[in-house]
C-alpha cells in the first residue's frame, strides 16, 4: 500500500514538472514570433495606441471614425484611418507596388502624418516600436507571401532649386499632365480633381503645393520619393518608370517653388 502511494505521488510530481517545462517551453517560444517581435508586447502596444483609429482588427474601422473632414470649393474631403489588412502603405522608400521596410513604418509611426490625424509616437521605447511592428504585419498576409523590396536611391544632385532646373520641372509639370490634377498654379483645383478616388472608392483631393508641407515632409529628398514610389493606394502614381531621373528632380524644383521652398 505504502509502495502504490509512493508510486502515485511519483506520478503526479512527475505530470507536474512535466506540465511545467511544456507551459515553459511555450511562453520560451512566444516572442520569438515570425516576425522576430514579442506578439503580447506588439499586441499591448498597439491595442492601448492605435487600435482605437485602426480598430483591433486593423481594419480602419475604430472607434474614431473619419480623423479629418472638410470642404473645399464644391468638394468634401474626408481623411480615414489606414486600412492595415490590405497591406497598402502611401509613405514608402520601396517602388510601387511593394511593401513598405521597417524603417518606413517606424518613420510613420514615431513622426505622425501631418494633415491626416496620426499623430506622433516618438515616446515608444525601441523594444516596444520593434514590437507594434512586429504586430501590424500580422494583419496583412503580404508580409508573409511577398519577398521584401530594397528602397530606392535617393541622392539629391547640386542643381534642385536652380532657376534651370524649375523652368525645367515646369515642362514636366505641363507636358505630364500634373495640372490636370493639380491645376496650373498647383493648388489642387485641376479639371480631373473632382473624380480622383482612393482604391476603397472614397474620393480624395490632390495636393495643394500652395498650403505648405507635404504629409511625408517637403525636403527635397521626401517629394523625389513621393515622384519615385507614388503613393500606393491613392490616385498618386509612381512616376520612376515614365520619368528619368533628371526629370523627378526637375519636377521636385518646380513644385518647391509652387510650395515657396525655393530661393
Amino acid at each position: 500500500m505504502q509502495c502504490t502511494k509512493r508510486v502515485r505521488k511519483g506520478v503526479r510530481l512527475a505530470t507536474i514538472v512535466l506540465l511545467y517545462l511544456v507551459v515553459a517551453l511555450v511562453f520560451a517560444r512566444k516572442p520569438g514570433s515570425a516576425y522576430g517581435a514579442d506578439d503580447g508586447l506588439g499586441k499591448k502596444v498597439y491595442e492601448s495606441r492605435c487600435a482605437i483609429c485602426h480598430s483591433s482588427k486593423g481594419d480602419g474601422n475604430g472607434a474614431m471614425g473619419v480623423m479629418e473632414k472638410g470642404e473645399v470649393g464644391n468638394k468634401m474631403w474626408s481623411v480615414y484611418p489606414r486600412d492595415l489588412t490590405s497591406g497598402t502603405f502611401k509613405f514608402r522608400s520601396t517602388a510601387t507596388g511593394c511593401l513598405p521596410t521597417n524603417g518606413d513604418l517606424q518613420s510613420v509611426v514615431k513622426g505622425g502624418i501631418m494633415r491626416a490625424g496620426m499623430p506622433s509616437h516618438n515616446d515608444v521605447p525601441k523594444k516596444e516600436m520593434d514590437a507594434v511592428i512586429a504586430y501590424l504585419k500580422t494583419f496583412s498576409s503580404r508580409w508573409t507571401d511577398e519577398k521584401a523590396c530594397k528602397p530606392i536611391a535617393v541622392k539629391k544632385p547640386g542643381y534642385v532649386g536652380s532657376a534651370d532646373s524649375i523652368a525645367k520641372g515646369e515642362k514636366v509639370y505641363n507636358d505630364m499632365k500634373c495640372w490636370e490634377c493639380h491645376g496650373k498654379e498647383g493648388k489642387g483645383d485641376g479639371p480631373k480633381s473632382a473624380e480622383i478616388k482612393d482604391d476603397q472608392g472614397k474620393p480624395i483631393l490632390p495636393f495643394n503645393f500652395t498650403t505648405g508641407e507635404l504629409k511625408r515632409g517637403s525636403t527635397p529628398e521626401n517629394v523625389y520619393a513621393t515622384f519615385t514610389t507614388g503613393l500606393d493606394g491613392s490616385g498618386m502614381p509612381s512616376y520612376e518608370d515614365s520619368l528619368k531621373e533628371d526629370q523627378r528632380w526637375n519636377l521636385v524644383s518646380y513644385t518647391l517653388k509652387l510650395m515657396k521652398k525655393t530661393k
